[in-house]
């Protein structure tokens, strides 16, 4: 059972988080749900659409209709499996990738003008210290 103060942080950490990931998604161009897939596919490489469901844990029909999407931006495109012929693999296009690095992109230069203009050198030090102690704690 975690102590009082322990839970007290961890109340104050979500809360904090969940702020700061809604304000950067502010930043996007692209709906949620689709650069969560221009991400995966940039991670993971070509998958199948049921695997990306699986991977985003949402119904294979919902993953169809964001891919289609996609796929009418350009910024997917859907080749033939090597191994099984009954299934396509769905993958980045140049434009994707070049999509997603914008989107990264926005937010990261969000977050470092933020951080520039708002934080002391001293913040910003223990700010970056505290990045590797949220790294760790999200692998656990």
């Amino acid at each position: 059972m975690p102590t009082t103060e322990a839970a007290a942080i961890a109340a104050e950490l979500r809360t904090a988080m969940g702020k700061l990931t809604r304000r950067v998604k502010h930043e996007d161009r692209i709906p949620l749900g689709q650069v969560a897939v221009l991400g995966a596919l940039d991670r993971n490489g070509a998958m199948t659409t049921s695997d990306l469901a699986a991977d985003q844990r949402v119904r294979p029909q919902s993953m169809a209709r964001a891919v289609g999407l996609l796929m009418e931006q350009d910024l997917v495109t859907r080749r033939a499996h090597p191994t099984d012929g009954r299934k396509s693999l769905v993958e980045l296009s140049d434009a994707g990738r070049d999509a997603l690095e914008a989107e990264r992109g926005r937010r990261v230069g969000w977050l470092a003008q933020v951080i520039e203009s708002e934080l002391t050198d001293e913040e910003r030090e223990l700010l970056a210290r505290s990045a590797t102690l949220l790294e760790r704690l999200a692998t656990r």
